[in-house]
């Protein structure tokens, strides 16, 4: 039963789904942090995924996390002059993170997780029928 195709393509689904809810959980953990130095702000991270081929089928592709990046986008720069982290001119920098758009992709990404999972258990559950077909 392990070597059916179908358990590692959500298999794969899965574990590229968990990286993308870690990236989100930690950009989510840091949106609120700042630095005096626009080059020491936390950066958000992103996965990046590839799809590769599943057994012999060309037609059956599976997802893997091909690398995180990091985001370019310049920080935020706010005027907190009474911070205790602000530079000499009273600026201090947060990363470039959208709360709300973090949440969407945080519920976007357990959707397919889950979805994933009851993939999974739907291919155990008819292997399983199969075989208590097959043993009668």
């Amino acid at each position: 039963m392990a070597n059916l195709p179908i358990f590692d393509v959500a298999g794969s689904a899965m574990q590229a789904q968990s990286t993308r809810l870690s990236t989100i959980a930690s950009n989510l953990a840091n949106a609120e942090s700042v630095s005096g130095d626009p080059n020491a702000v936390y950066k958000p991270r992103e996965p990046v995924f590839a799809t590769f081929q599943v057994g012999t089928d060309p037609a059956l592709l599976g997802v893997q996390v091909a690398g995180v990046v990091e985001s370019q986008a310049a920080p935020v720069k706010r005027y907190e002059p009474g911070h205790p982290q602000a530079d000499a001119d009273g600026y201090v920098y947060a990363p470039d993170i959208d709360p709300v758009a973090q949440m969407v992709n945080l519920i976007s990404a357990s959707r397919s997780y889950q979805a994933s999972v009851e993939m999974l258990n739907t291919a155990k559950d008819l292997a399983l029928a199969t075989l208590n077909l097959s043993s009668r």
